[in-house]
């Protein structure tokens, strides 16, 4: 019962604000203020304040917000820990398949720079060894380009 008076004291308030507002020729904040007021006065006449006011003073649904938290904690953490470890059970054990795969199978080759775009002059350089630089294509595109 305080509690819808205080909204209609509020609704009363800003509406009478709003009004002073209009006098002064600020119709838009008017509206906007007056638009504001009336919320409080809306929610007491739907009964969302009682609804409100009871739910506040309930410990079962204190309990049921409490039961709320703990399962979205849960959610975040599992969540979390999914991240970290890489995905889901299923794609953890297609990430394991596929570097079993990788072991077995042979090493790629360097990439070819194409024979016919070197000038007729310049031979053709040796290719590198595995255990070249991590920065051996990048220097071939370079000197492709005669950088």
């Amino acid at each position: 019962m305080i509690a819808e008076t205080v909204c209609s004291a509020v609704a009363a308030a800003g509406l009478g604000i709003a009004a002073v507002t209009a006098y002064r020729k600020r119709f838009l904040s008017a509206a906007r203020l007056a638009a504001y007021s009336l919320v409080p006065l809306g929610l007491v006449m739907t009964g969302t304040v009682q609804w409100l006011a009871d739910t506040a003073f309930s410990p079962t649904a204190w309990a049921g917000f409490g039961v709320l938290g703990v399962a979205w904690l849960l959610f975040s953490t599992t969540r979390a820990v999914e991240r970290r470890r890489g995905g889901t059970r299923k794609e953890r054990r297609q990430a394991r398949a596929a570097e079993r795969r990788e072991a077995v199978a042979p090493t790629a080759s360097a990439p070819s720079l194409g024979q016919g775009s070197r000038p007729a002059g310049k031979p053709a350089s040796a290719p590198r060894s595995d255990s070249a630089d991590d920065f051996s294509d990048i220097e071939a595109i370079l000197k492709k380009h005669g950088i």
